[in-house]
């Protein structure tokens, strides 16, 4: 691809109403800071059906340019038609450099991109910069099962593509916004769409877990015992408006469902609070919660891995200080 510009684009992934996902609207924040390190702008790119609520949403948390492609062909997520449409965009106006989401729409998105393009692509990044010697992204993420982290760099292939874990970095500050709305005029026929969506189907239990996008989490691990060991920590949940989660030990056993899971292999969260109950703190766990403002851990093993990380530590059984925790909660609210 023939690079045309410095600038650094950013996929803001639409929901269903049109509205960003916030993954998108937090790469801003890096972005930004890559934008202005290899000098050029920072742009959004929204493909969707009646998004211009996403526009709004990219334009208020500090875009420069909103490249936006809306068609009805575009209304649910395919890889051909957002291939196609990303590929177009990046062929007509070449930046330098890409970020995706690593949302499940994301990773299978920014690889058929890169492969088109004949570039590479650096996948679940934690962190971002701009490598000072050679003035390519530096795209850090964890290797050899979170056990150390690698930083990799695109020198000879443009552009630049990652994906990058939603909740390791916050949203930026809402601005007044001014950024430049350029409309790309880019249809996919019907005939080059090789799937379509035939039913939707809730995660399992029809539950849906937003932990992601929580200020709030509770979540358990091994110490919890069993699946009738998340009753005290839903109870929590429920006074203190929070999201329930839980580490891959609890997942694994079959104490709660993969859409709970926190951790490398699950959800990387940035919670303004996460309570760790009966977690013991693996490396893969601790890669998944840095994000986090304030890390409240319960354990009774006061050796635990947990607490290296954690603002405050409660070494005690959490069946004990949980529940005295959800009644002196209860207290202040006046419940």
């Amino acid at each position: 691809m023939e690079v045309k510009s410095k600038d650094l684009w950013v996929f803001v992934e639409t929901n269903e109403d049109g509205t960003a996902k916030n993954v998108g609207i937090e790469l801003l924040g890096p972005g930004r800071e890559l934008a202005d390190g290899q000098g050029g702008k920072l742009c959004a790119l929204i493909i969707g059906c009646g998004v211009d609520a996403a526009v709004a949403d990219a334009n208020a948390h500090g875009a420069d340019v909103i490249y936006v492609i809306d068609g009805e062909e575009y209304k649910d997520y395919t890889t051909d038609a957002y291939a196609l449409a990303v590929c177009h965009a990046l062929d007509t106006y070449g930046p330098t450099t890409m970020l995706f989401g690593a949302t499940p729409n994301g990773r299978d998105l920014g690889p058929r991109v890169s492969c088109r393009l004949h570039t590479g692509l650096t996948a679940d990044c934690t962190r971002l910069s701009i490598d000072e010697e050679s003035g390519n992204v530096a795209w850090t993420r964890p290797a050899f099962g979170g056990n150390l982290m690698a930083t990799i760099l695109c020198p000879d292939h443009r552009p630049q593509l990652g994906t990058v874990r939603p909740g390791v970095f916050k949203k930026p500050e809402e601005t007044e916004g001014k950024a430049e709305i350029v409309n790309i005029d880019f249809h996919v026929a019907a005939d080059q769409i090789r799937t379509q969506i035939l039913e939707v189907l809730m995660e399992e239990g029809g539950e849906l877990v937003d932990l992601e996008g929580a200020d709030i989490i509770v979540a358990g691990g091994r110490g919890v015992g069993g699946p009738e060991g998340f009753a005290p920590l839903k109870e929590l949940c429920e006074v203190l408006g929070a999201t329930l989660g839980a580490s891959r030990a609890a997942v694994d056993s079959g104490w709660i469902t993969h859409s709970h899971q926190v951790g490398q292999t699950g959800k990387t969260v940035g919670p303004k609070l996460y309570i760790a109950c009966g977690i013991s703190g693996a490396i893969q766990h601790a890669a998944g919660i840095g994000g986090s403002d304030c890390i409240i851990a319960i354990n009774k093993d006061p050796e635990a891995n947990i607490f290296q990380i954690a603002d405050y530590g409660i070494v005690g059984d959490l069946f004990e200080v949980v529940p005295k925790l959800t009644e002196e909660i209860k207290k202040l609210k006046g419940l």
